[in-house]
């Protein structure tokens, strides 16, 4: 998911409209309030921001992004129609991973956006799984919601690493109880019920991307698309 900030409603929903084309799922908003309830409900993978707006502008708010626990790690290139090195310099100082120069090309969006996202990726460690605001290091066996740790049990850690690790995938009770308590255990698939209640749980409300899928099982689901 990207997130999109710009005041300029034709800009903005070309910039949508290129982004799904592109395969991207994206949200545009005019206001920086408007983005602050969203990332409340959801960590995008980037956020595009426009510089001059109507009410904070987008350097006070990287400012405020980056001195965040919960969202100093988005990514975020910022669009501007100012030009001067200055201008460009103190958004990448305060934390802007790249920018974008006003008019700028579609394509060149797109090509500047995988680029982030690429070393975003390459700069993960491979031991580190991140689904949203869950953020599962699987050599520490430990799991955040933004910077909180949650304790896991170790069956509960097991289950959400499943999971996370195949992200949209519908698991059956029977296949989890074979990966997480082996193919000798002899209980009942009500055992999977009962972790999934209590990992949703201590997930707190990022426990609703544990999705049940009636009549099949469990599958870790974005739920950034509304459905």
């Amino acid at each position: 998911m990207i997130y999109c900030l710009e005041d300029d409603s034709s800009i903005r929903e070309l910039i949508i409209y290129t982004l799904k084309m592109s395969d991207f799922d994206a949200v545009g908003f005019e206001r920086s309030s408007e983005l602050f309830d969203a990332l409340d409900k959801h960590i995008p993978e980037l956020i595009l921001l426009d510089i001059m707006l109507p009410d904070m502008d987008g350097l006070q708010i990287i400012k405020k992004l980056k001195g965040s626990e919960k969202y100093r790690d988005i990514p975020v290139i910022f669009a501007t129609a100012k030009t001067t090195e200055f201008d460009k310099v103190t958004g990448l100082d305060l934390g802007a991973d790249d920018y974008l120069s006003k008019p700028f090309g579609m394509m060149e969006m797109i090509a500047r956006i995988k680029a982030v996202l690429r070393r975003e990726k390459r700069n993960r460690p491979d031991d580190v799984i991140v689904f949203n605001e869950i953020v599962i290091d699987k050599l520490k066996r430990t799991v955040k919601i933004g910077k909180k740790e949650i304790d896991l049990t170790l069956k509960e850690f097991d289950l959400l690493l499943c999971l996370a690790e195949n992200p949209e995938i519908v698991f059956s009770r029977e296949r989890l109880l074979d990966k997480i308590w082996g193919e000798d255990y002899l209980g009942e698939s009500r055992t999977i019920d009962v972790h999934v209640g209590t990992l949703r749980s201590k997930l707190l409300d990022a426990g609703k991307y544990i999705q049940t899928v009636h009549g099949v099982g469990y599958c870790l689901k974005d739920l950034s698309d509304g459905k």
